[in-house]
């Protein structure tokens, strides 16, 4: 390469020799550096190295660079955390062949999810295709578009440069447009180190990414009278909800309505809020389905949920019947509710600005009905502390050794900052933190002035993702140890807890050496109880064979020390109050905290159960597991 003296600028200031033509490649990196993206996320191979050569000449000059993943499922669910936590799409690559195949369980994941996401994965040049080429992946050999057609919200082979711009700005605008999700282009090796066809990105990709404000006012509108004739009305919000939950809130507080959530829209809403009266759904509260359930409820709302399995509580009656009024943006999660009395679609921060507003304004001409006090009349609704709504919650302060997972997830709660992000895995772990992680001193609630005044901010969070992320329907074991190092370079001024379980840590483990290498402060708790956990407790329960489920005893600690991260030991309380947690905290770096849990504590996962066929008596009689 010639001298830094003899470079010329090209695309978005890209220094390069004279006799370097920008690619496809440079093109690809120049659009996702006006969208913010700071990281791609994946593994380099043959197929795709233009675009790491692309991203290498990015991250001289400060712009968008590579994370390199140590399973290419990792780099997919790093870029699903990068996008919850940052509100921007995430991106992650793969070389041809193998390597896109790895990355399908993350797509998925956020396919289900509705994660926006850009997937890009490499091919060998055109000319080869159906000559057998080393880890062909077009339609002449493993067929992985194909494979994507499933998973993906647009899927795409480029075939030629021209192409690039119209299809890269179609993927976008799909991954960000309701339905959300993950999109993929395919890209032969030849097209990627091809001469770009424009020599700077031609449209402003922010201006076709900005959210809109549509929504159907007349169903608003006639949304609000029937508020205005209902006496018991109750609010479910869905994990979809966070861009919103400040105006939703402020709803709620005008009009005193009592709120539960859904399993993936828990982490919206502060435990300690006045209206909140627990979780609705897979592990949740009997509080709330004591207070969906009251036959005296004449109008439910449910906001920005999917209606699947775990957010439904099984698709119980208790939610979907006449009384339901379905708000979201998704016509797909909407049509899961025929049996609604209505359907308000539309962006929910639109809608429900819209009913602040109007609620003021029929305040002000005297026609608005006083909300109903939650302490008057022989309907008085019911109030619940935090302990009330669990199912055993002495155990949150059990002095047991080793130590129960639910004093585990209280102290986690208690020591860790307000501004931590909790990540729950797939398994035993949300399960836990569903039920019983209840973090102290959070303030996530209205973000306006009690009268309907903006703040001067208009409210807004950098984050939409809320304080516990988790993952619905797809539910990929391993997913939040990925998930919570894409959080962690998402917002590297946050602590995030990623709580997972032996079985997962076994299975994507490897991915903490991502977060030793970026110096990124993840803390791993690990529920040690040597076993796969649901299934252990999902054969007793049932009744089946006890197989398949140990675990041989790991010293996870160790093992996080021999790949660079701090590791701790924990067996007891006494061991949890040890921990420096501030200093853990302000560690550039993660540290992994190897909890052994008792392991006959049963799990809330009676609605699972009795999807699969089984219930779990109210009051379990286990036999104990037999050794070996």
């Amino acid at each position: 390469m010639n001298s830094q003296s003899s470079l010329q600028p090209g695309i978005a200031g890209v220094e390069e020799a004279p006799d370097e033509v920008p690619q496809v490649a440079d093109l690809i990196v120049d659009y996702l550096a006006q969208m913010g993206i700071e990281y791609v996320f994946g593994i380099p191979g043959g197929a795709i190295e233009p675009l790491y050569n692309a991203l290498a000449r990015s991250a001289r000059r400060g712009g968008p660079r590579p994370m390199v993943a140590r399973h290419e499922a990792g780099a997919a669910f790093m870029a699903d955390g990068y996008a919850r936590e940052t509100g921007r799409i995430g991106v992650c690559c793969a070389t041809s062949g193998p390597g896109a195949t790895n990355l399908i369980t993350g797509v998925a994941c956020a396919f289900d999810n509705g994660i926006p996401m850009l997937v890009i994965t490499g091919q060998p040049s055109l000319p080869s295709f159906g000559r057998r080429a080393l880890q062909e992946s077009a339609c002449t050999g493993i067929n992985t578009l194909g494979m994507f057609r499933h998973c993906t919200r647009y899927n795409s082979l480029v075939s030629h440069p021209e192409q690039i711009e119209s299809k890269l700005i179609t993927a976008l605008q799909r991954a960000m447009r309701a339905p959300r999700g993950p999109v993929h282009l395919s890209i032969p090796l030849d097209i990627l180190k091809s001469p770009s066809p424009v020599r700077q990105a031609s449209y402003n990709i922010t201006d076709k990414l900005r959210p809109t404000s549509l929504l159907d006012a007349e169903a608003t509108d006639e949304l609000l009278e029937h508020l205005q004739h209902a006496g018991h009305v109750r609010l479910l919000i869905g994990g979809s909800c966070g861009e919103a939950i400040g105006s939703i809130l402020q709803f709620a507080t005008l009009h005193n309505i009592p709120v539960v959530t859904t399993p993936d829209g828990k982490g919206l809403v502060s435990p300690y809020h006045p209206l909140f009266c627990g979780v609705f759904g897979f592990a949740g509260h009997h509080t709330a389905g004591t207070l969906l359930g009251d036959p005296d409820v004449d109008l439910l709302l449910a906001v920005g949920t999917s209606m699947n399995e775990w957010t439904s509580s099984g698709w119980s009656d208790t939610l979907l019947n006449r009384k339901l009024v379905h708000i979201d943006e998704s016509a797909e999660h909407l049509a899961r509710s025929p049996m609604a009395r209505l359907h308000v679609r539309g962006r929910l921060l639109s809608i429900f600005d819209r009913l602040i507003e109007r609620t003021h304004k029929m305040r002000e001409k005297g026609s608005f009905k006083l909300p109903r006090r939650r302490d008057a009349g022989p309907q008085a609704l019911p109030e619940w502390s935090t302990g009330e709504m669990l199912a055993d919650p002495g155990k949150r302060l059990s002095p047991a050794t080793p130590i129960t997972p639910q004093r585990l997830m209280h102290e986690l709660g208690q020591l860790f900052p307000p501004n931590t992000r909790f990540l729950a895995d797939a398994g035993n772990s949300v399960a836990w933190a569903i039920h019983y992680l209840a973090p102290a001193d959070r303030r996530f609630g209205e973000r306006r002035l009690s009268l309907g005044t903006r703040r001067r901010d208009n409210g807004r969070r950098q984050s939409a993702g809320g304080w516990l992320r988790l993952t619905m329907d797809f539910a990929p074991m391993g997913w939040a140890i990925g998930g919570a190092i894409g959080t962690a370079a998402g917002n590297p001024q946050s602590p995030v807890v990623c709580i997972t379980g032996d079985g997962s840590l076994m299975m994507n483990g490897q991915e903490i050496s991502v977060a030793v290498a970026e110096g990124l402060t993840v803390i791993f708790v690990i529920l040690n109880d040597q076993a796969l956990g649901m299934v252990k407790h999902g054969q007793r329960l049932a009744g089946a064979e006890r197989i398949g489920f140990q675990l041989p005893s790991t010293d996870f600690a160790a093992m996080a020390r021999a790949m660079g991260a701090d590791g701790y030991t924990v067996r007891s309380p006494e061991d949890m109050a040890a921990l420096d947690i501030e200093a853990i905290c302000s560690k550039k770096g993660p540290t992994l905290l190897d909890v052994f849990i008792d392991g006959e504590e049963v799990p809330p996962m009676n609605l699972r159960m009795q999807v699969l066929g089984t219930d779990i008596p109210a009051t379990p009689t286990l036999p104990p597991v037999l050794p070996d």
